[in-house]
């Protein structure tokens, strides 16, 4: 309402002007000719006004303002003009209501418009300008290759996401690392009206790969170059943004900029903000060719189509081969050569604001960029030291920067309403299961928790290992939420394979355990292990889905299924992979039972042999895992066997047990309606024992489980009647789909939950 008011009052005035300024200047005229009934002159110099000497400079000046008042007029019918053709674009003088929005952005790099006085204000609706209608999709290109690329993306896609109001389409160029990682994110994200395509990265490798780069963005840094070559040809335009850069307002005002583009200008960009292109910032520093300043390629608005036309792609190649014959390689990577061509071809460039890229490099000029905190548009951390980077309202900018960081990203899947969107199968179906559910039922809430979507961000710290090439490698699965964090470096130090962890956190806690991890020598020196976090949505802890998301994402042919809690002893990984082969688990269904002990010490000398173990079994040191409160769970494993045993032993399925087995990598998943406490292993026994798979425990391994406090399900499992009600019909219902699956050999499970 406010830019609408602004723009009338600009109208009007110039309206006033255009209509009295010509009268006024001929009353001026006219008025100034006599005085008395005599003439009088326009000279200033009144006392001398009737002397001869004065009468051929006042007949100059009087022709000379003449002059002067023709060209006003002239201006003045051109303004008339100008503002008869805005006052027909006006929203007053349209029929009907309008369903379009406008973003308006006051540039800098359109002079001529400037002079003719056509400057909106930022969001003003009654500008000239051509508008973003409402439901307009807006084209972000981004490359991003890796894991710690993936995750810096997220945090970028979040600012964006938070102020859009239009449909976007984000072409992402990514490694395959990096496309796993987002295309499970975007796809378990589910954010209506967005779309992502992926273009893979290394396919385009060889298209830069000549390029010597000291960047520390390495051959990545360079694909921004091919970008013309690599989008679809039917894609007109595109804002291609560095992963770094967060967004303090909506995109939609930097894509409106596209229609302020004249004549040959095809390149959008800001004006780089320190001094690295004038060549003074220390001795024999000398930088790539640069039109003064020099454009930094953080955020770089594309008119592809023109390009294109104009051989862009060997406009670049033969100026990079021009200067790479004295500059030898490149130090800002594609900027370097953006830059190069520009200084031959200043005509392609349109200057962007430059609050539309702040850089908060050291030693930059971004303080000029905004006098207020409503003028930032774009933050860009172009430093490698990123947010310890050197800036007068650094504090500020980091804060801005965190608080998308750990925004919670659930809040970003809210539809824009008005604008039809895709059909997502996957949404359908997820609607359409949730509407079969009663929501009378008193237990819809776990019902519901089965068909939940979490994002889920695979692989949120480096990772990397290649499985040992004789197939009989084993990886730890497990599962945590933040309050057993602790108890990852003494698992590390226990287990030398590799790891895959599912983590069940929120957007803030993913970012403390982010800082944990990157604070300990113990996990950061370990690159096999798979971080996946889940993030939280819902009231309960999704215990089985958290499983299969770790075992997923497992490369070797075996995986331990353990919990976190439990600390596997030394040596176990070499033992079970001599098992795996022993007992050749390729070819046979076994599932390998490494039997549970437990500690109700929190300080425990772990014990180094079995026959260590037993002398503090014997002692009162240890127990066998739950014997005082859940023997039924463990008791099939037979441990008074397994105390003299020296060789594998077989044992039967029995109710209620729940051992920790190895099995391979192929076998059935967690069922999902499980969550919180109870039953979620014991179900998914039951499925290997319908699936006739060989229980068979191991004789010289063991796990034993560390102390700690109640978790907040099995809490509400005590005290809750209605959470043991509903974990009663939902075991009613599992052995029911059990034995439509599996037949008469079913009715077994029901025979022994009876008895039990």
């Amino acid at each position: 309402m406010l830019g609408i008011c602004r723009g009338r009052r600009k109208f009007l005035a110039a309206s006033l002007t255009v209509l009295f300024v010509p009268a006024i200047t001929w009353i001026y005229l006219f008025a100034g000719s006599f005085e008395d009934g005599k003439p009088v002159s326009l000279s200033p110099l009144e006392s001398q006004a009737h002397s001869p000497r004065y009468t051929a400079s006042s007949q100059r000046e009087r022709e000379s303002l003449e002059v002067r008042m023709r060209e006003v007029e002239e201006e003045n019918r051109v303004l008339r003009k100008q503002l008869s053709l805005a006052q027909s674009r006006s929203p007053s003088h349209q029929h009907g209501n309008h369903s379009k929005t406008y973003s308006m952005e006051e540039g800098t790099g359109d002079s001529e418009s400037l002079r003719a006085g056509i400057v909106a204000g930022n969001s003003s609706e009654c500008g000239q300008q051509p508008a973003v209608e409402k439901c307009e999709t807006i084209h972000v290109a981004i490359v991003c290759a890796g894991y710690n690329a993936s995750r810096d993306v997220v945090t970028l896609v979040k600012s964006v996401l938070f102020h859009r109001r239009n449909p976007l389409h984000f072409h992402l160029i990514a490694d395959a690392i990096a496309k796993q990682i987002l295309a499970t994110l975007f796809q378990t994200w589910m954010v209506p009206a967005v779309r992502i395509d992926f273009y893979d990265a290394d396919e385009l490798k060889s298209e830069v790969s000549w390029i010597p780069n000291k960047h520390y963005s390495g051959i990545y840094g360079l694909m921004k170059l091919v970008l013309t070559k690599t989008l679809p040809s039917n894609l007109e335009r595109v804002i291609v943004l560095d992963t770094d850069i967060t967004f303090a307002t909506d995109i939609a005002e930097l894509w409106a900029v596209f229609h302020k583009f004249k004549g040959q200008q095809v390149l959008g960009l800001v004006e780089n903000q320190s001094d690295w292109y004038l060549g003074n910032l220390w001795k024999n520093h000398r930088p790539w060719p640069a039109l003064g300043r020099g454009y930094n390629t953080g955020v770089i608005l594309l008119l592809l189509d023109k390009l294109r036309k104009m051989k862009w792609e060997q406009m670049w190649r033969l100026t990079a081969e021009r200067e790479l014959m004295s500059m030898l390689s490149t130090s800002l990577a594609d900027q370097d050569i953006f830059n190069a061509v520009i200084k031959q071809n200043p005509f392609l460039v349109y200057q962007l604001p430059c609050f539309w890229n702040v850089q908060l490099s050291d030693h930059t000029r971004s303080e000029q960029c905004y006098r207020d905190v409503s003028d930032l548009k774009v933050i860009h951390w172009n430093s490698p030291k990123k947010l310890r980077v050197k800036n007068k309202h650094v504090e500020f900018f980091r804060n801005l920067y965190l608080t998308f960081l750990e925004y919670d990203g659930n809040l970003l899947r809210r539809e824009l309403f008005g604008c039809p969107s895709e059909t997502d199968v996957n949404s359908e179906n997820l609607q359409k299961q949730l509407s079969e559910l009663d929501e009378d039922d008193l237990c819809y809430e776990f019902r519901r928790e089965r068909f939940t979507v979490h994002r889920t961000h695979l692989y949120f710290l480096h990772y990397e290992y290649e499985p040992a090439s004789d197939n009989t490698d084993v990886t730890l699965v497990a599962q945590l939420s933040m309050d057993r964090l602790q108890m990852l470096e003494a698992i590390c130090k226990h287990w030398e394979g590799p790891i895959s962890l599912a983590l069940y956190l929120s957007d803030a806690e993913a970012q403390q355990f982010l800082r944990y991890a990157q604070g300990s020598e113990v996990l950061m020196s370990r690159h096999n292990v798979g971080y996946h976090i889940v993030y939280k949505e819902g009231q309960f802890y999704p215990v089985n889905l958290l499983r299969n998301v770790a075992m997923k994402h497992i490369s070797t042919p075996y995986m331990f299924l353990s919990d976190i809690d439990f600390l596997p002893m030394y040596g176990l990984y070499e033992y079970l992979r001599k098992s795996v082969t022993q007992l050749d688990l390729a070819n046979t269904k076994k599932a390998l039972i490494v039997p549970a002990f437990e500690t109700l010490r929190y300080r425990l000398s772990f014990p180094k042999s079995k026959a260590e173990l037993l002398s503090m079994l014997d002692m009162g040191t240890l127990f066998t895992f739950r014997y005082h409160v859940w023997t039924k769970g463990h008791a099939p494993t037979n441990f008074a066997k397994w105390r003299t045993a020296t060789t594998p032993y077989r044992v039967e399925w029995e109710a209620d047990f729940e051992p920790y087995v190895v099995v391979r990598k192929d076998c059935p998943e967690y069922d999902r309606r499980f969550v919180g406490f109870g039953w979620n292993k014991v179900a998914h026994i039951m499925e290997l024992d319908a699936q006739e798979y060989e229980f068979t425990v191991l004789p010289n391994a063991y796990m034993i489980h560390m102390p700690h406090a109640p978790s907040f399900d099995i809490t509400k499992f005590r005290s809750n009647k209605q959470y043991r009600i509903c974990l009663k019909t939902l075991k009613e219902e599992f052995q029911q789909d059990m034995s439509r699956h599996y037949g008469f050999a079913a009715l077994k499970y029901l025979t022994a939950e009876n008895n039990s």
